[in-house]
C-alpha cells in the first residue's frame, strides 16, 4: 500500500488547519481605536436596532405585510442585519483587544457568508426595481403581477444565486495555498487581502471573483436601469404634477439605495486600480458592511409615510 500519498494529503491537511491570520484593521492608528470602537459599535447598534424594528413594524401591520413592495423590504433588512452582523462583531473586538488573530475556518467563513448577502443584497434590489416598475407602469395589474408565488420566488432566486457565488468563489479560495501566520492588511477576512497573503498563484480566483462581480453588476443594473427608464417615462406622461411627485417619490428611497450601495461595489470590485490602496479598500468595505446596512433602513423609513404611522402608532401604544 502506498502510504506517502496519503501522508501527503494528511501533511497538507495539517498544514491548512494550522494557518492563521491576523487582521490588521486600524491598528495603524492606535490613537483612534476608542474613538472608532465607539462609533461602529454606535452604527452596529441603529443597524440592529433599525433592521429588526423595520422587519417588526413590517410583520404587525397587516397591511404592510400583504404589499410586495415591504415583503422585499422586509428580506433586504433581514440581509443587511445578517451580513452586518458577519463583519462587525470582529471589527469591535479587534478594536479593543491585542490579539487579532483568526483562524483559517473563521476567515473562509466569515468570507463565505459576507459574500452571500452581499450577493443576495444586489439581486434584492433589483427585484425591488421591477417591482417599483410594475406599480408605477400597471398599477392596475399590480396585485395580480405581482402574486405572492411570483414574489417568493424572486427572493428565493437571489438568496440561491448568492449562495451559488459565494460557493463557487470560496470553492477557488480553498484551492489556494496558504502556510503560518498570515497578516491581512484589512479589517474583514476580504477576497483581495486573503488573496494577496496566498502561496500560491491567485491568478485564476482574482480573474473568478472579477468576473463575478462584474456579471452581478451588470445584469443587476441592466434590470435596474430599465425598470427605472420604463418608470420615468410612464412618469412623465401624467397629466398631473402632482402625480409625478407621487410617482418619483415613491421610488426615491430606493434609488437612493441602490446609488450608495452599487456605487460602492463598483469601486470595491470593478476597477482594478482601486486594488492598489489598501487604506481606499478598507474605507469602502467599511462602508458597504458597515454603514450601508445602517443606513437602509433610515433611507424606507425616514422616506415613508406608512412605516412612520406605524411606528408611530406602536409608540402610543406602548406609552
Amino acid at each position: 500500500m502506498n502510504t506517502s500519498k496519503f501522508s501527503g494529503l494528511w501533511d497538507q491537511e495539517n498544514q491548512t488547519f494550522s494557518v492563521i491570520f491576523i487582521l490588521l484593521g486600524f491598528s495603524e492608528y492606535p490613537d483612534l481605536q476608542v474613538p472608532l470602537f465607539l462609533v461602529f459599535l454606535t452604527i452596529y447598534t441603529i443597524t440592529v436596532l433599525g433592521n429588526l424594528g423595520m422587519i417588526g413594524i413590517i410583520r404587525v401591520n397587516a397591511k404592510l405585510r400583504s404589499t410586495p413592495m415591504y415583503f422585499f423590504l422586509s428580506h433586504l433588512s433581514f440581509v443587511d442585519f445578517c451580513y452586518s452582523t458577519v463583519v462587525t462583531p470582529k471589527l469591535l473586538e479587534n478594536l479593543i483587544i491585542e490579539d487579532r488573530t483568526i483562524s483559517f475556518s473563521g476567515c473562509i467563513m466569515q468570507f463565505f457568508f459576507a459574500c452571500t448577502f452581499v450577493v443576495t443584497e444586489t439581486y434584492m434590489l433589483a427585484v425591488m426595481a421591477y417591482d417599483r416598475f410594475v406599480a408605477v407602469c400597471n398599477p392596475l395589474l399590480y396585485t395580480v403581477a405581482m402574486s405572492p408565488k411570483l414574489c417568493s420566488f424572486l427572493v428565493g432566486a437571489s438568496y440561491s444565486w448568492g449562495l451559488i457565488c459565494s460557493l463557487t468563489l470560496t470553492y477557488f479560495l480553498l484551492r489556494l495555498s496558504f502556510q503560518g501566520i498570515n497578516i491581512i492588511n484589512n479589517f474583514v477576512c476580504e477576497h483581495a487581502a486573503i488573496v494577496a497573503v496566498s502561496c500560491s498563484d491567485p491568478y485564476i480566483s482574482q480573474e473568478i471573483i472579477f468576473v463575478s462581480a462584474t456579471f452581478n453588476e451588470i445584469s443587476s443594473l441592466f434590470i435596474i436601469l430599465t425598470s427605472y427608464v420604463f418608470i420615468f417615462i410612464t412618469v412623465m406622461k401624467m397629466p398631473s404634477i402632482g402625480s409625478r411627485s407621487k410617482a418619483f417619490s415613491t421610488c426615491a428611497s430606493h434609488l437612493t439605495a441602490i446609488i450608495i450601495f452599487h456605487g460602492t461595489i463598483l469601486f470595491l470590485y470593478c476597477v482594478p486600480n482601486t486594488k492598489g490602496s489598501w487604506l481606499m479598500v478598507k474605507v469602502a468595505s467599511v462602508f458597504y458592511t458597515v454603514f450601508i446596512p445602517m443606513l437602509n433602513p433610515l433611507i424606507y423609513s425616514l422616506r415613508n409615510k406608512d412605516v412612520k404611522e406605524t411606528f408611530s402608532k406602536l409608540v402610543r401604544k406602548s406609552i
